[in-house]
C-alpha cells in the first residue's frame, strides 16, 4: 500500500464516517434529555391531539340531532364485524364506521413471536369528516348496514347507509385472493343539499407498534413517505425523534406509514387535493416506535362522480412487491443515491434473488455473493496490488529524493513526479480501483439493513441476520460506552474488525506508508467496530467473509507478481523516457506546486 492508496482508503473511510454520522442507525437520545421532559402520553400532547375513539354519544336525542342532524339515528348502534382472509392477510371490517378494524399479515410474526398486526384497534384510528348540514360529522363514526358478496375470485364487503329518500353513503372494499392490497371505493350520492363543502377531510392516526428486537433502530427506520403529482417522492426525516410535520400544498397520489420492514399506505386513483403529515416519538413508551398522523383532502366531486376510488396497501417492504404497487412506491425502500441505487437495483437484489431460488440458507447465500462479487472485481484487485508492488520497488529512490531535497517539499514532489513519468507509473492508479469498488461497498450498507428476506433468519450463533448478533449484553447504562457502542457486543463485528486489522497488516508488508498515516490505517477498523455494532449481523458477516476471500486473492496474486521483473521493466522505462519532454499536465502541476510553495514562504515571512 503506497501513500496514494492509503490516502484513498482514508478518504473512503472518512466518507463512510460521514455517511454513518448523517444516515446510519444511532442510539436515540437519552430519556432524561431536557428536550423531552413530559410524562404525558403522546396522543394527549397538544402537539398531536389524539383522534378520539368515537364522538361522544349524547343520551338526549335532541343533542344527537344537534350534533349529527338527520344522521342522528345512525350515531348509535351495535358494531358487527366481518373477517376476510386471503393468502397473505387476515382483515377485520366493522359496521361501526364501515372501515378496516384489524390487519394481520399471515406470513410474519413479531420478534416476540406474536401475530404481526399492521392495523389494530387502539393503535390505528381513521376519521372522514364531512360538513353535513353545517356541522362536521365523522362518517367513520356512523353505523352501517353490511353485506358480503363475491365478484369472480374477489371478495366484496359493502357498507351502506341510506339517508332520506334518495341519499346514500357507501364504503365498498374489494379483497383479492392473494396479495397485500385492498381496494376501497367511497360513494356519496343524493346529499348535495345537505353537504356544505366541496371537500372531505380524511385522517389516519397510527401509533406504530414495536415488532423488531431494537426500538432505537426501528425508530430511525420509520417515517411517513408521500408522492406528489408535481414533485414526486418525498418523506419526513427518519432519524428525528422530535415532532416533524409538513404541510403539502399540492396534489398527492399516495401517502405511506413506513416501518423498518413493513408498510401501510393509502393510494388515490386520481389524487388528494393536498395534505399534512407528521411524526413524533414518545421516548418513555418503548412499545411504540413512532406516532404518525396523516391528513388528506378528498375532492367531493370525485366521490359524487363515482371516482372516489382508493387502494390500501398493508404489506412488507419487499422491493419485488413494492415496485408493482404504484408509481415510485418502491422508493419506500431506501436503496441509496446513484450510483448505489443502481448497484442495488440491477446487481445486488437480482443476484440475491437468484441465489435465493437455489439456496435455502441465507448465510451460505452471503458467502456465495462475496465469492461472485470478488471474482468480478478481481481485475481491479490485481491492478491495485500491482500498483502497490511498483511503489514498493520505487521506494528506495523516493527516499533518496526526500533526503536530497530535505524541507524543499515542492522540489521533492517535482522530482517524484519526474521519476513516475520516467518509469511509467501513475501514482493514483492504486487509488482508482478502490474508488471504483466504493459504490458496491456503500450499496451493501443500504441493502442488508432493509432486506426483509433476512428478517428472523438464523445463521450460526446469530438468531436474526437482520439484527445484531449479541453474544454479550447488559442493561446498565455505561457513560460514553453506551452512547458510542451500545449495550451489547456483536461477535461478527469483532471478527470483521480482527480480520480487517490482519488484512491491513498484510498490506503494510508491501506498503510505502510510514508515520501517522500508517497508524491511521489501523485506526479505521476500530472506528467501524463502534459504528457497526448495532448493524445487522448479515452486513458484518459479509465483510468478514470478504476479508477472508481478499486474503486468499492476495496470496494468489503474489504468485503472479514478480518484484524483480517489475524492477527490470521500470528500469527499462526509465532509460527509454529519460529525455522525454514533460507533458502539459505535468508542467501545470509543477507550476501549481511552485505557486503553493511560494505562497507558504510568503505567509511565514
Amino acid at each position: 500500500m503506497d501513500r496514494n492508496q492509503a490516502t484513498g482508503l482514508i478518504l473512503i473511510a472518512l466518507l463512510l464516517i460521514l455517511y454513518f454520522q448523517f444516515f446510519a442507525p444511532e442510539p436515540p437520545e437519552p430519556q432524561e434529555s431536557p428536550e423531552v421532559t413530559t410524562t404525558q402520553p403522546l396522543e394527549e400532547s397538544p402537539q398531536i391531539p389524539a383522534i378520539p375513539d368515537s364522538i361522544p354519544t349524547q343520551k338526549d336525542s335532541l343533542d344527537r340531532v344537534s350534533q349529527f342532524g338527520t344522521l342522528a339515528d345512525r350515531a348509535m348502534g351495535t358494531a358487527k364485524e366481518i373477517t376476510v382472509e386471503n393468502e397473505r392477510m387476515k382483515i377485520v371490517f366493522s359496521s361501526h364506521g364501515g372501515k378496516v378494524q384489524l390487519v394481520e399479515l399471515k406470513d410474519f410474526v413479531t420478534d416476540s413471536k406474536e401475530p404481526l398486526l399492521l392495523v389494530e384497534k387502539g393503535r390505528s384510528k381513521q376519521t372522514l369528516l364531512c360538513n353535513y348540514q353545517g356541522k362536521p360529522v365523522n362518517l367513520y363514526e356512523l353505523y352501517y348496514d353490511q353485506s358480503q358478496s363475491k365478484k369472480a375470485d374477489t371478495t366484496l364487503i359493502t357498507y351502506t347507509l341510506p339517508v332520506g329518500a334518495k341519499g346514500i353513503i357507501q364504503h365498498i372494499y374489494s379483497i383479492p385472493p392473494d396479495g397485500y392490497t385492498v381496494g376501497y371505493q367511497l360513494k356519496i350520492n343524493g346529499l348535495e343539499s345537505d353537504i356544505n363543502s366541496d371537500q372531505l377531510q380524511y385522517e389516519w392516526y397510527a401509533r406504530i407498534k414495536l415488532q423488531e428486537k431494537d426500538v432505537s433502530i426501528s425508530r430511525i427506520n420509520s417515517t411517513v413517505n408521500y408522492y406528489t403529482v408535481t414533485s414526486g417522492f418525498d418523506r419526513i426525516a427518519e432519524r428525528s425523534t422530535d415532532l416533524e410535520e409538513e404541510q403539502i400544498g399540492e396534489p398527492l397520489k399516495w401517502v405511506s406509514i413506513k416501518q423498518k420492514f413493513f408498510n401501510k399506505a393509502i393510494i388515490a386513483e386520481n389524487a388528494f387535493v393536498n395534505g399534512r403529515v407528521s411524526t413524533t416519538v414518545d421516548l418513555l413508551d418503548e412499545t411504540t416506535v413512532k406516532v404518525a398522523n396523516i391528513g388528506l383532502t378528498i375532492p367531493l366531486a370525485d366521490v359524487q362522480a363515482g371516482k372516489g376510488q382508493f387502494t390500501y396497501f398493508f404489506g412488507p417492504n419487499d422491493y419485488k412487491i413494492l415496485k408493482r404497487v404504484t408509481e415510485d412506491f418502491s422508493k419506500n425502500l431506501s436503496l441509496g443515491w446513484p450510483p448505489m441505487i443502481w448497484v442495488n437495483k440491477f446487481v445486488i437484489i437480482p443476484l440475491f434473488d437468484l441465489l435465493n431460488n437455489f439456496i435455502g440458507n441465507y448465510g451460505i447465500i452471503i458467502i456465495v455473493m462475496v465469492l461472485m462479487i470478488k471474482l468480478v472485481l478481481s481485475p481491479l484487485s490485481y491492478k491495485s496490488y500491482l500498483s502497490m508492488a511498483k511503489m514498493k520497488v520505487l521506494k528506495p529512490e523516493m527516499d533518496e529524493i526526500k533526503e536530497k531535497y530535505g524541507d524543499d517539499m515542492a522540489k521533492a514532489q517535482q522530482e517524484q513526479m519526474k521519476l513516475f513519468q520516467q518509469v511509467g507509473v501513475n501514482p493514483v492508479s492504486g487509488c482508482i480501483p478502490l474508488l471504483l469498488q466504493m459504490p458496491i461497498l456503500l450499496a451493501m450498507f443500504y441493502f442488508f439493513p432493509q432486506s426483509i428476506e433476512l428478517r428472523q433468519k438464523p445463521f450460526l450463533w446469530a438468531d436474526d441476520l437482520s439484527s445484531y448478533d449479541a453474544i454479550v449484553s447488559w442493561d446498565v447504562q455505561i457513560p460514553l460506552i453506551s452512547s458510542f457502542y451500545g449495550n451489547h457486543i456483536s461477535l461478527f463485528v469483532l471478527l470483521m474488525t480482527v480480520s480487517t486489522i490482519l488484512y491491513t497488516w498484510s498490506n503494510q508488508q508491501v506498503s510505502t506508508v510510514q508515520g501517522p498515516m500508517k497508524a491511521m490505517t489501523y485506526m479505521m477498523p476500530v472506528i467501524f467496530m463502534f459504528v457497526l455494532n448495532s448493524y445487522p449481523a448479515a452486513l458484518s458477516f459479509y465483510y468478514f467473509v470478504a476479508n477472508l476471500v481478499t486474503f486468499g486473492q492476495q496470496a494468489l496474486i503474489r504468485k503472479f507478481v514478480d518484484e524483480d521483473k517489475i524492477r527490470k521493466i521500470l528500469d527499462e522505462n526509465k532509460k527509454r523516457n529519460r529525455n522525454k519532454k514533460k507533458s502539459k499536465f505535468q508542467l501545470k502541476l509543477e507550476e501549481a506546486m511552485k505557486a503553493s510553495e511560494k505562497a507558504k514562504r510568503n505567509k511565514t515571512k
